[in-house]
């Protein structure tokens, strides 16, 4: 492993990256960041333990303790990580992460297959309208189709048969979580009761707008807020900036 790096940002839903990347670029500024990447086959069952099963292997013998982070269902695979290899992580960002980890948006579509007669489209569509605002109709095609893909590709536990719940709770290692007020899936309850586990060195943020992919829409500010919580103020020179993505499959 020849690169170093001090952010090591996860993405398990490959067709959803393109969300992460304003943000990255913005830390890319302060840090070298590197991009974890999980992609699950179809055939295989879908596995959070697996993930951080490959993440260990990758990161095990890494020399440093990294910032780890990831949004939605990455960032619930980050948390299970920092639980289980607690040495292995400087800090931890969540990004709509709930103090449920498996309340992601994929929950959440289940959740309405499960309670409503009607098609996976319609669902689909109505959780492109609650994950990004209203959208013109060649942007919300568009963004099915990603949806759709991620439902497929991603390691959500969840399934129209059953709905599975992750362990509650905090980290031993400082922690970030980043929400925003406008979010139908982690809203600000959910945010709000993080603060049962949150310790003194820990942050709960919330930002007034941006729906699911907040980060997406908003990367400034929360850039900085998580620069911030990095006490991360020297810019590095112009060679730094984002790593070369690393990719896992099982």
């Amino acid at each position: 492993m020849s690169d170093l790096f001090d952010v090591l940002w996860l993405n398990a839903s490959p067709g959803l990256k393109r969300f992460d990347q304003p943000l990255l670029q913005q830390l890319s500024g302060y840090l070298q960041i590197a991009q974890w990447e999980y992609q699950q086959s179809r055939d295989e069952a879908s596995s959070i333990d697996q993930a951080v099963r490959l993440l260990h292997e990758f990161l095990g013998s890494y020399p440093n303790a990294v910032h780890l982070g990831g949004h939605g269902i990455s960032g619930a695979i980050a948390l299970s990580y920092a639980r289980c290899y607690p040495e292995k992580v400087r800090s931890l960002t969540l990004l709509a992460v709930g103090s449920q980890p498996a309340n992601t948006w994929h929950a959440h579509y289940y959740f309405q297959r499960q309670m409503f007669t009607i098609s996976r489209e319609q669902v689909l569509a109505n959780s492109v309208r609650s994950l990004f605002g209203k959208q013109p109709p060649h942007t919300t095609k568009k963004l099915i189709t990603a949806l759709d893909k991620d439902l497929e590709r991603s390691p959500s536990p969840h399934s129209l048969f059953k709905l599975v719940y992750l362990p509650k709770g905090g980290v031993s290692m400082p922690m970030m979580v980043c929400g925003s007020k406008t979010d139908s899936v982690v809203n600000p309850p959910a945010l709000d009761d993080w603060h049962n586990w949150l310790k003194p060195e820990d942050k709960l943020w919330q930002f007034s707008q941006g729906y699911h992919f907040f980060h997406y829409f908003h990367p400034q500010e929360v850039g900085e807020q998580i620069l911030n919580f990095w006490d991360c103020y020297q810019r590095r020179s112009p060679e730094a900036g984002l790593c070369q993505s690393l990719t896992a499959s099982a």
